[in-house]
Parts: C-alpha cells; structure tokens; sequence
C-alpha cells in the first residue's frame, strides 16, 4: 500500500501522523511511504530521518495526497484539504465529527473511508487511540489551569499548591475516565484539593482505593456540580462519550454563581464540550472570558508538546496502521471488531451512530458497507 503522510495545518498543530520507526515499520512490510517536506519538524524529526528510514519526501501537501491511498494524520482535514481528498482514499486520523457539521459533510462529499482514532473501541470498552492523547491533555490540564489562576492572566491570582498557612487551590475534575484521573493525580501532585466527579460508583471506588488522601470523590449529579463550582478555583471538564457529543454540565447560567477569576478548562471541547460556553480555541489564543470567568478551550491541547505526544500516539496507531496496510481496510475491519468501529464514515455514508445522530443523518449498518465493499 501506499502511505502518505501531510504535514498537520491546523493551528499551532505540531505533532505529526508517523515518525521515522514507523516508516521503517511499514517498509519492513514492503509498503511504500511518502511524507510532506517539514512535516515531522515540529516534533523534532527531520526530513533526513525520514529518508534514511525508507520514506520518499515530496514537496507539497497536495502531492502526498494525491500519491496515497492511506494518509495517516494526527488532527481532522481542514477546510484547504478537503479538496485534496480523492473518492475511496483511507483516512486513518482523529475526526470528532460529532462536534463538526462541515467536517461531516465535506467527507459525506468526498466519499472518503474515514477511519477516526477515537472510536477505535476493545472489547473492556477503552479507546487505545485515544488513550495516550487523553493522558496527555489530561496531565496538561492542571499545569494549564495554574497558569491561568495567575492574577496577569485574569485568574483568581492562587497558587494551586498553596503554601504553608494558606489553603490550597481547590481543583473539581468533572469525569473519572482517562483524563479526570491524570488531571486529578497531576493536581494533587501540585498539593490542590481535589474533587472528581463521576456517575459511576464502581469508578469513584476504584479512584477511591489509589488516589492520595488530598483527592476526594463525589457522586456527579447537577445538584452537586452546582455546589461544587461555588468553591473552585479551576475547574477540569473530562466528560467523554465516545463518537457523541458530550452532555453540558456546566450551563451558562452557572458561572454567575463562580468566583471572578475562576478557570475552566474544558478537555472534551473536541466533543462539543463539557461546558455549555466553551467553543474550540487554539494555543495562538487559547482563552476568553464570560462572565469573568477563564475559559481554556484548545482544541488539540497535546500539540503543545509534540515530541512526547507524536511518539505516545505512534507507540499506539503504528500497530492498527500496519494492519490496514497489510489487509486493506476492508478485510482488517472484518478481522478486527476494535478496528471495525472505527469506520465513521464511509463512501459517502454514515456508518457511527453518533455521527448520525448528532447531525440527523442516515445510518447505515458497517456490516452493509463492508459487504458491499471489494478488497
């Protein structure tokens, strides 16, 4: 197969789809693999790498796509690739199409196979693309926040460890998955108090068992959200529903009854958000201010450490990307349930049921479409 790799366009974006392991990983199973010019740079892999690996450099972005017929990414096509996107090509990234209209519909358009990280599901349930990004953002949520609590920044002016005769900043994680948990052990690390929130109580006993004595659990419930907020300083937003949109626990309405200065840092923003004021911003302008009120909404939070974050996430895909090389896409995503479900939208249909049901489109079964499909 052959393999393409852009370099990332999107704001401030500077992690990339594959590494030079991974070229050499997909020529040691014959396949062929093209990268953009720089497009490695940002996370600190240069051109030269990538050919001593096997890769072929090509000059434009519009030329990686047009040789490929897998483009291996890190972030969703954005408006000046989509055009660049042939009928039938296989996009292994992540897409979040439930919180991008456009997006949807410009690969409903192209009749792309949109295979998304993020709803790559095992059988437990976990999200193994979406873990070590999710650990990331996770662990970059309370080291953001601090920041943000500093009085030139506009917050509170806390320190979130506090010092000895002064409290600590009290940090509320809303969600117990992947990201509350790395956010909450990061906060208490810094010496806050915490609170995480979860609906699952199975869950709240496990955090319950290793968590240190600074972290404390509590059943999520509107009630116990509108409570908790009168008395946080930073607030982390965690709340993930996979393919979906996430639900709003934080209304607009609520930050009226928030102390000015209090920080919010909404890591489901790629889903639509945890909180009913945050839209996606970028690390160029990464917060706004409601109500006086710190809003940290980046969209693509682990592309301001790339080097961990391109190799975390590699460590994870290469695997899955091989696969799909090695098989095709149709006969590794009958194979491979895990993979299976990662296919959101395909030859123009919809195919996740999230997808469908957060922009009101029609559904159609992945078994059909693989049926249908030729190896």
């Amino acid at each position: 197969m052959i393999i393409g790799v852009p370099k990332e366009i999107k704001n401030n974006e500077n992690r990339v789809g594959l590494t030079p392991a991974g070229v050499a990983e997909f020529r040691k199973h014959g396949h062929d693999v093209y990268v953009q010019a720089t497009a490695g740079e940002g996370s600190g892999f240069q051109d030269a790498e990538y050919e001593l690996a096997g890769a072929t450099i090509l000059p434009t972005i519009a030329a990686v796509y047009e040789k490929a017929e897998m483009i291996v990414k890190v972030k969703e096509p954005i408006k000046e690739e989509y055009n660049l996107i042939k009928e039938g090509q296989l996009l292994f990234t992540y897409f979040h199409f439930a919180s991008g209209e456009e997006l949807t519909h410009a690969m409903i358009e192209r009749k792309a196979v949109c295979l998304a990280y993020e709803t790559v599901e095992l059988p437990s349930r976990a999200l193994p693309l979406l873990i070590p990004m999710s650990e990331v953002a996770g662990r970059m949520a309370p080291q953001e926040g601090a920041k943000y609590l500093e009085k030139p920044l506009k917050g509170r002016g806390i320190l979130l460890g506090g010092v000895p005769g002064v409290k600590p900043a009290h940090v509320l994680v809303l969600g117990g998955g992947i990201v509350g948990t790395q956010a909450a052990k990061v906060a208490a690390g810094l010496g806050a108090q915490v609170t995480i929130m979860d609906i699952s109580l199975n869950r709240l006993r496990e955090l319950d068992d290793f968590m240190p004595k600074n972290v404390v659990t509590q059943y999520s419930n509107e009630y116990n959200i509108r409570e908790a907020i009168k008395t946080a300083d930073l607030v982390v937003g965690a709340v993930l529903i996979p393919g979906a949109k996430a639900p709003h626990l934080i209304t607009r309405e609520m930050l009226k009854t928030m102390r000015p200065g209090t920080v919010l840092v909404d890591v489901a923003v790629d889903q639509g958000g945890c909180i009913e004021t945050c839209v996606p911003t970028t690390h160029e302008n990464p917060t706004f201010i409601i109500d006086d009120i710190v809003h940290y909404c980046v969209a693509n939070m682990p592309g301001a450490v790339p080097y961990t974050s391109t190799l975390a996430l590699t460590n994870a895909t290469l695997p899955y990307a091989v696969k799909l090389a090695n098989l095709g896409w149709q006969e590794a995503c009958r194979r491979d349930a895990s993979l299976r479900l990662g296919l959101n939208v395909v030859h123009g249909e919809v195919v996740y049921p999230g997808v469908a049901e957060a922009w009101n489109l029609p559904l159609v079964s992945v078994d059909t479409v693989l049926e249908g499909a030729t190896a």
